[in-house]
């Protein structure tokens, strides 16, 4: 359910895991510009947003996300890691010109992004139930469509 990212800001590359209350995911803005936003809320976190990381292209689809004013981004990461049906970790790289599709949702003046995830291909339903959705670099991904 990518639980890990790695990725480049500025001149720093870092890695967050959701796990860590603190962990930001970066966003390509409409200006080019990158942007650090919270990934997600947790439970002992203060706010009115889901407690989650993550947001199903499914539940995208249904209006579920709508009262919190879902925006499409893009992710720039590296690469993301998933665990395994035993706890393994596995790094996953992108290619260039690949992106994490995110949801940048608000309420008031709180925004956190979440990742979007589908159901995974075949060969990747053995590690986990859901994947996060991959765009490219010239997919109208400003929007939620359907692969």
């Amino acid at each position: 359910m990518c639980s890990g990212v790695y990725f480049k800001y500025g001149d720093d590359v870092l890695r967050f895991f959701y796990a860590n209350p603190n962990a930001a995911l970066p966003i390509l803005t409409v200006t080019g510009k990158i942007e650090l936003i919270a990934w997600g809320r947790r439970q002992q976190q203060s706010g009115n947003l889901p407690i989650t990381g993550w947001a199903q292209l499914e539940a995208i689809y249904s209006g579920r996300w709508d009262k919190f004013f879902p925006t499409p981004v893009k992710i720039p990461a590296l690469s993301f890691m998933e665990k395994d049906l035993e706890g393994h970790s596995h790094w996953y790289d992108l290619q260039k010109g690949q992106f994490i599709q995110g949801l940048l949702a608000k309420e008031g003046n709180e925004r956190r992004v979440y990742i979007v995830t589908i159901e995974p291909e075949l060969e990747d339903a053995q590690i986990h139930a859901r994947w996060p959705r991959v765009v490219q670099q010239g997919e109208k991904s400003r929007q939620f469509i359907d692969n």
